[in-house]
């Protein structure tokens, strides 16, 4: 593994006069798989986003196979045979599979028939079961990242960089992937990838770089490392509230106040009778796998999906029956849902960090205005973003600036900020790193404390064990069991959802 295909060099970036990067070395061999951690914000994606041709450095070189390149843009990459499948997937909703698969190599003229011959058979190489004709827009999150990775294997890249693969797939889905990662290396690919999951760097990858600040802190052949070694050289200490335990003090006697009422909720194939209950001052874990109805529900009681208009049951907000058409009607009730897919649906891109937190305070009643007082935003925008702790490069920073972790912290402030009763909170720390779990985690848990009804919709079974003081398993559209916290294992909440 001494042949190094990838080599960046005292690369460095600068924002505003704050370095994201600041004289980074990294290098990637052929037939191998090299993990990239470090906490948000130590510049983990802006140095992959440079590999990639989506940003410049602004010092430092880049050279493949010993030659220096200076990409332009991202198709200058992939002509050079660097593809980055990101987090939020890059794929154009209004496009089929078939034609996402083909962006940046089309013709002049196109068949359709040949073309999505040749995108099924890429996808069945895979093992993906996906159809090329449907639209992107339809897919679920799983998929959409199924067709990321089967278009970088479609350019015939050399060089692959993911950056956290594994957040939105099965443990099924999640396994295929790790085989498909050992097959790209036995074909000679370099692998980058980048992870929160530690102990998945730890399994997969031959040497792993650390990153802090902005700058390189340790390459080291994974063997010689352990979770608490990375941990360490991440966060410069000790910390040992980043390992998921159970919730302290979990909550069996806290029904007060029965909040929310849900019965026999239906909508479509994917939502079949589901009913639950919420009370104030806990946190009800929802598991299952992708597709059993979780996020969907949640959606539907909160307004931005609509049950079914006859025989749609029922939801109740402390004995008042509400239906819901649209989320601002939910919000005025004090319903809020954090989304899973930030980027498509959780912030505003070129807007700063106080602008998108505020945005929800005017999404209130009590927040609308004819005219908004800059002072005021930032006086709201800016108590929360200290008390999630959101880090930027600078107070004017544009949210699409700041590391994935950070904007989650935005999206959540941004409902926190409309004062809700019941916050659902959809797959929080999706692609937050180690030191930022607890901090989610401790929000979380301060909500229930104020006496709000919280439910934590999480693939990650340790993160639902974690935070929940009852547990929910929900399979094909139904909640089929219900653990507390003290009863529910790992393995007795993925029986229910499998079996």
């Amino acid at each position: 593994m001494s042949n190094v295909i990838l080599q960046v060099d005292n690369g460095s970036k600068v924002y505003a006069g704050v370095h994201a990067l600041q004289d980074v070395g990294f290098d990637v061999r052929a037939g191998e798989i090299h993990a990239l951690v470090g906490e948000n914000g130590a510049g983990k994606s802006t140095l992959c986003k440079s590999i990639a041709g989506a940003i410049r450095l602004s010092s430092g070189t880049i050279k493949v196979d010993g030659q220096p390149v200076d990409f332009q843009r991202p198709g200058d990459a992939l002509a050079a045979g660097v593809c980055m499948v990101y987090q939020e997937t890059s794929l154009v909703p209004s496009m089929t599979v078939a034609q996402n698969l083909e962006l940046g190599r089309e013709k002049l003229i196109t068949r359709l028939r040949p073309l999505n011959i040749k995108a099924q058979q890429q996808l069945q190489s895979l093992n993906f079961h996906v159809d090329p004709t449907a639209l992107v827009a339809t897919l679920g999150t799983a998929q959409r990242q199924m067709v990321e990775i089967a278009r970088a294997a479609y350019h015939d890249a050399r060089i692959i960089i993911f950056d956290e693969p594994t957040a939105s797939l099965t443990p099924e889905e999640k396994l295929h992937f790790f085989h498909l990662l050992h097959d790209l290396k036995a074909k000679g690919l370099g692998i980058v990838f980048i992870s929160h999951a530690l102990e998945e760097a730890l399994e997969l990858a031959d040497r792993i770089t650390v990153l802090r600040d902005g700058r390189h802190v340790v390459t080291q052949d994974a063997g010689s490392l352990t979770r608490e070694d990375l941990v360490r050289h991440m966060v410069g200490r000790d910390v040992q509230a980043t390992h998921y335990g159970r919730r302290e003090g979990a909550r069996t006697d806290a029904r007060r106040e029965k909040v929310l009422v849900v019965e026999n909720l239906t909508m479509g194939n994917i939502v079949k009778n589901m009913s639950f209950t919420l009370y104030a001052g806990e946190v009800v874990g929802i598991a299952g796998l992708i597709g059993s109805g979780r996020t969907e529900s949640a959606k539907v009681v909160s307004g931005a999906l609509k049950r079914n208009l006859i025989g749609g049951g029922t939801v109740r907000l402390r004995g008042r029956a509400v239906r819901y058409d649209v989320p601002k009607q939910a919000i005025d009730d004090g319903i809020v849902y954090i989304t899973e897919d930030r980027k498509l649906n959780g912030f505003f891109e070129t807007m700063t960090v106080d602008e998108n937190i505020h945005l929800g305070h005017l999404a209130t009643r009590r927040g609308y205005k004819w005219t908004v007082s800059g002072r005021e935003r930032r006086t709201l925008a800016g108590a929360l973003s200290e008390k999630l702790k959101v880090r930027s490069v600078s107070a004017h920073a544009r949210i699409i600036e700041l590391s994935g972790g950070n904007q989650q912290k935005v999206v959540v402030a941004k409902s926190l900020i409309q004062e809700p009763s019941v916050v659902f909170f959809d797959e929080p720390t999706r692609g937050v790193d180690v030191g930022a779990i607890p901090e989610i985690h401790q929000a979380i848990r301060r909500l229930a404390d104020e006496g709000k009804a919280v439910v934590v919709i999480s693939s990650y079974l340790p993160e639902v064990l974690a935070v929940s003081d009852r547990i929910l398993v929900a399979r094909q559209g139904r909640i089929v069991e219900e653990f507390s916290a003290a009863d529910a294992t790992e393995d007795r909440i993925m029986f229910a959802a499998i079996h």
